[in-house]
């Protein structure tokens, strides 16, 4: 699972780059992380993102739960830009996942 986190910051902000790294950090001592960048934009510099890739979404959201995520990373990501932000895998014969309402029971 790849997860794409934009953000928009003002010029001069040099808190965030320091907050967003922490942030990482703490997200990649989580059991499922895999890896992950940070960058910013090369024509716009107050575009940043941060891109994680995990084992499965399972781990992704467990990872959210723990108290260090929530203490340390859940402040810079809120943040983040109001946009879709997980993402499945596509590699050649994937099955993708589909849009359809799924049961509850």
């Amino acid at each position: 699972m790849l997860v794409v986190n934009r953000f928009r910051v003002p010029e001069g902000d040099e808190r965030f780059r320091a907050d967003l790294q922490r942030a990482h950090e703490t997200l990649a001592a989580r059991a499922g992380y895999v890896a992950g960048r940070i960058g910013r934009n090369v024509d716009d510099p107050t575009l940043w993102v941060l891109t994680t890739t995990w084992e499965n979404v399972g781990a992704y959201r467990r990872a959210l739960s723990s108290y260090d995520v929530k203490l340390d990373a859940v402040p810079v990501l809120s943040r983040a830009l109001d946009e879709p932000s997980a993402y499945e895998p596509v590699d050649p014969g994937t099955v993708l996942n589909t849009g359809v309402p799924r049961s509850l029971g």
